[in-house]
């Protein structure tokens, strides 16, 4: 019972640090309205969408249920390459990514990592300017798919 307990309290303390790191915005619109709001946004940002992924179609593809979910892949070599040089592990983090999910109450969500958070722990000082241009994008399209 005790490497259980121990077990569950080392989940918890791990967990607790990541979802720190985690921006969630509610959006106006359903969870596909958003997803195409924010390809549609980082399009005009120059930004490259390398994938879409929807994870209730891939839950329902094996017989069992999401609430709606759809995460958009993306990146901009001339934000993220600085991050990359300053450091190689933060190739870990990129391309950034974004969800929007439903709710248990019917709500939507737009939820990204904070650039900051996302890096802490590498040799990334968190003044970096490339942090503060991806941190003023993310905030950006964020608004632009979820207004």
């Amino acid at each position: 019972m005790k490497t259980i307990l121990t077990a569950a309290a080392l989940c918890v303390m791990t967990a607790l640090p990541a979802l720190a790191g985690l921006v969630k915005v509610e959006s106006r619109h359903s969870v596909d309205a958003t997803i195409n709001a924010l390809e549609t946004a980082l399009g005009e940002a120059g930004a490259t969408v390398f994938a879409r992924v929807d994870h209730a179609k891939g839950a329902s593809d094996i017989g069992a249920e999401l609430p709606d979910s759809q995460i958009l892949i993306f990146g901009n070599p001339k934000i993220g390459t600085p991050a990359m040089q300053a450091d190689m592990r933060a190739g870990l983090f990129l391309p950034l990514k974004a969800l929007a999910y439903e709710d248990a109450e019917g709500k939507v969500w737009l939820t990204y990592e904070d650039p900051v958070m996302m890096f802490k722990g590498l040799d990334i000082k968190p003044s970096a300017e490339f942090i503060a241009v991806m941190t003023g994008a993310l905030q950006k399209l964020s608004t632009a798919a979820t207004q």
